[in-house]
């Protein structure tokens, strides 16, 4: 289910950055922001970034469940139009099962870092991901929770 707009709820979004801050430590050893920010200061933060940050759901489809300002205007979708995206289509027919070949390895090994691929936006632009790291995420039990990326580059195509 998408989280709700985040203007509307920072302490549920605040709830869902924390699984993406634990995720990412626990699979990297590194911080998606400084140690010393709260869930709700990083929110804020990640929310309003310069790099692309989104997840998605563990539904046998996946659907993105949260995309910071960046990542949805890359996309040129709306918070409730990319919370309503399969992450599937994302990327463009002959390079889904490229992107499948990605998760399964993320899936496997908990994250992959440097990873490059081509998506689309709305209106049908290309672009490249460069440098993107993709980690599972895992709820405050344990159990998986969805996938995460982040990156800082990209190139229009």
């Amino acid at each position: 289910m998408p989280l709700p707009c985040p203007s509307e709820d920072n302490a549920f979004l605040a709830s869902h950055i924390a699984v993406l801050r634990r995720s990412f430590r626990h699979f990297t050893g590194q911080d998606l922001v400084p140690a010393r920010m709260t869930d709700p200061e990083a929110a804020r933060h990640l929310f309003r970034a310069p790099l692309a940050l989104l997840s998605h759901d563990t539904a046998p489809d996946p659907v993105f469940t949260y995309a910071n300002q960046t990542a949805m205007a890359l996309f040129g979708l709306s918070w409730e139009e990319i919370t309503a995206l399969p992450s599937r289509l994302s990327a463009e027919a002959g390079n889904r099962e490229a992107r499948e070949a990605l998760l399964a390895k993320v899936e496997a090994q908990g994250y992959v870092d440097s990873y490059s691929g081509v998506r689309i936006n709305r209106e049908g632009r290309r672009f490249r991901i460069q440098d993107a790291v993709v980690w599972n995420l895992l709820d405050e039990l344990g159990a998986p929770a969805g996938q995460a990326a982040v990156f800082e580059h990209w190139q229009w195509l």
